[in-house]
């Protein structure tokens, strides 16, 4: 296996500040870091600050999280959250849709890959049973719908695997749809599918590091580029009380990852 580019994943330290998204990937063994943004905290000074803080230490941004589809009238911030990132320099702008409107999803979702054209950011759709594009199918037919070499398509492991997707759905999709991966291993038993906040504990409390648990993590990335950047998600509370410092918590991720991508080699 060619040496993977890896991304600090914002999902593995949830209380960080956008300051300390940036320390941790720098302190730590990874290619890129991941960002999040509030809209509730995020300002025009905190875009500069970030930015300049990212270039003096050294750190592209593979990613912004997130861009949240509501049902309803189209959002500015959706498209605020573009420019955002293209200010940035992050490769990728994460989507996921809780609208159950699917022609309103699309619609929505076309407004910012429109926004993104020329600004090297990507629209990445995220599919996942905790959102109303809960798996691979729904989220092509979104894809399908929309013009534009901004598109993007998301896989995370967790969510293919629990929302029933196989290694054939992933060969099938298109190769320019793709710009980035979140990997991440698990229980192989999933919650009850049904219990919405057993499906939201798990995506946010259960990870585990790659090669750790039982989900076809191998299947995944072979069925995917080699190329492909892959942002960590090891969203998980045992790696949150084992490691508090966020940047100790980061190089823990780190190392566990390289590891398992190293014994594919």
């Amino acid at each position: 296996m060619p040496n993977r580019l890896i991304s600090l994943a914002a999902g593995i330290m949830p209380e960080a500040t956008p300051a300390q998204l940036i320390e941790a990937a720098a302190a730590s063994d990874f290619d890129f870091g991941g960002m999040w943004a509030e809209r509730e905290t995020w300002t025009p000074a905190t875009t500069r600050a970030i930015r300049q803080q990212a270039r003096d230490a050294g750190v592209e941004l593979l990613d912004l999280e997130v861009a949240w589809i509501m049902p309803g009238a189209p959002d500015p911030w959706l498209c605020e959250l573009v420019d955002i990132a293209a200010e940035l320099g992050a490769r990728n702008l994460l989507c996921v849709s809780s609208d159950p409107d699917m022609a309103a999803t699309t619609a929505k979702f076309q407004a910012m890959v429109d926004r993104a054209k020329g600004t090297g950011v990507r629209v990445n759709l995220e599919f996942g049973i905790f959102t109303e594009v809960k798996t691979i199918h729904m989220a092509r037919a979104v894809l399908e719908g929309v013009e534009g070499e901004a598109k993007a398509l998301l896989i995370d492991t967790l969510h293919w695997a629990r929302s029933g997707g196989t290694a054939e759905d992933l060969a099938a999709i298109p190769r320019e749809w793709l710009s980035y991966c979140q990997p991440c291993d698990a229980p192989a038993d999933p919650p009850d599918l049904t219990d919405f906040d057993a499906i939201i504990d798990d995506a946010i409390n259960r990870r585990m590091p790659l090669g750790y648990g039982g989900l076809p993590l191998g299947a995944m990335v072979d069925a995917l580029p080699a190329h492909l950047p892959m942002a960590i998600e090891e969203r998980s509370a045992a790696l949150r009380d084992a490691f508090p410092d966020l940047n100790e918590r980061a190089r823990a991720c780190a190392r566990t990852s390289r590891a398992w991508l190293d014994s594919r080699a």
